[in-house]
């Protein structure tokens, strides 16, 4: 009881420390509203710096949070993308800021218009657990860019990550420019019910819905990063190497946890065997043992790991085939496992899994694939493997989701000159690059007249010669 309390005034003290720390953040932003290139480049640049020199701290936290997470993975798929990230915007954000001149109507003369790109002013962001650096990071970078105000809510799933995290920006930036926000579940539900000038949530399509609603209640504009069951289509012609290889990496990388990681993967009815040999083979060649391998990233948490193993015990109660590739887990190294015969009952086909588990669906033609997956939500991403582009155009025209990538997985993510988001389910709005500081920015119209004003022709009272005439010219 005594225990209770104390951790309800601790949540409560945390919940108005966040109000106090938004109030900071919006008075500084009001005592410089539109912070000049320069200092966006150099708040970019000192980022990138901090990654640099604190790699060894950022791979040591999450590996502590994961208790092993491959270093060569946090390298790969959170510090190198998120310093070209940040790179990527410190050299065009100046070219970001620009004016954007815009047209106008000859009836308007004389005139001009143009759109300012202008700081909302403070974003929240909420980050998950399955990629700690990279998903705070990279809405940092486009927030900074657009030259607001940040502050980061770090998931209590990885409370050293988030440690490390809010010491080493903490070096580099005051708080009234980025704070981190430590915390668990309580003070993540307050943090998305602040009045932010934006919200970007990234994590599952369950908790989106409940931050959109926290942020309607201050009409607080979302960005969603969500997730969903992302399939991959290996094509009747595509040689099955190429497709297992690359979909075998996209499900091996973070041991599956990962948002756009292939959930499940079409192949043609013939091709199955093949299919699932040609992937035991490429994932047992990856990882030639399981055994105190640091290349296995383990599962985040004792709940994640009983989460997945359900999903495994419910597939084989309702009649699935599970084909193990490692022949048994060691701590919460979970091995990767193909699943055949699924059926739409079963858990592993209704939920994302979010884990290194396969279902492998035979199809007997194209269309027959792409109606499957156009009679399910819309997913972040789409992956199909073939070379013939008649049918890449085919997928392409007749699927929707958040990316695609043909003939490899994950990797659109990491394209900085491209937008990143989902689509329904799976997310709204966009990030990265340009559209990131799109996304934290105000496009602001603004419509300018000269001292002399033609437009007086229009103003009452009506029915001067000259308005007749300007009626018969423009309205045609």
């Amino acid at each position: 009881m005594v225990a209770d309390i104390a951790y309800l005034q601790q949540t409560q003290q945390q919940i108005s420390q966040l109000e106090t720390l938004l109030e900071r953040q919006r008075q500084a932003y009001r005592a410089n509203p539109m912070p000049d290139a320069g200092q966006r480049i150099q708040w970019l640049k000192s980022l990138a710096n901090l990654l640099v020199t604190e790699q060894k701290a950022i791979i040591d936290a999450i590996n502590s949070d994961f208790s092993n997470r491959s270093a060569d993975e946090t390298l790969l798929a959170e510090v190198m993308p998120s310093l070209h990230g940040v790179h990527y915007a410190a050299k065009r954000v100046k070219k970001w800021m620009k004016p954007s001149r815009r047209s106008v109507g000859m009836q308007f003369m004389p005139a001009s218009a143009k759109v300012i790109y202008q700081p909302l002013g403070v974003v929240g962001v909420i980050v998950p657990w399955n990629y700690p650096l990279f998903l705070a990071i990279g809405p940092l970078t486009g927030a900074l860019a657009a030259g607001n105000r940040v502050m980061i809510k770090m998931s209590e799933s990885t409370p050293e990550s988030a440690r490390v995290l809010k010491q080493l920006l903490g070096k580099v930036f005051p708080e009234d420019l980025v704070a981190v926000v430590q915390g668990e579940v309580d003070v993540g539900v307050a943090f998305s019910k602040l009045p932010f000038d934006h919200l970007l949530f990234t994590g599952a399509t369950s908790v989106g819905k409940h931050v959109m609603r926290a942020a309607a209640e201050n009409l607080t504009p979302v960005t969603l990063e969500l997730g969903g069951k992302s399939p991959a289509i290996v094509s009747s012609s595509v040689p099955m190497k190429d497709a297992a290889e690359r979909i075998a990496f996209g499900k091996s990388l973070n041991a599956g946890q990962t948002c756009v990681a292939p959930d499940y993967v079409l192949v043609p009815q013939n091709r199955v065997d093949e299919f699932v040999e040609s992937y035991r083979q490429v994932v047992q060649g990856f990882f030639p043992k399981l055994e105190n391998n640091p290349d296995y990233t383990a599962i985040i948490n004792e709940r994640q790991l009983a989460r997945l193993n359900g999903y495994l015990a419910d597939a084989q109660a309702r009649g699935a085939t599970v084909v193990p590739l490692f022949p048994q887990a060691q701590g919460r190294r979970l091995p990767q496992a193909l699943v055949l015969n699924t059926t739409d009952e079963m858990k592993i086909m209704q939920e994302e899994i979010f884990g290194p588990l396969l279902p492998v669906i035979p199809y007997q033609n194209l269309d027959q694939a792409l109606s499957y997956i156009n009679e399910r939500d819309r997913p972040l991403a789409l992956y199909f493997f073939g070379y013939d582009k008649r049918e890449q155009d085919h997928v392409l025209a007749q699927t929707h989701s958040g990316g695609v990538c043909l003939n490899d997985t994950l990797l659109h993510v990491a394209q900085d000159d491209m937008p990143f988001g989902g689509v329904g389910p799976s997310g709204m709005g966009h990030y990265h690059g340009h559209e990131g500081f799109l996304t934290f920015s105000k496009a602001k119209g603004v419509f300018s007249k000269p001292r002399f004003n033609a437009a007086r022709v229009i103003y009452p009272p009506y029915g001067k010669s000259l308005q007749k005439l300007v009626y018969k010219l423009f309205i045609r």
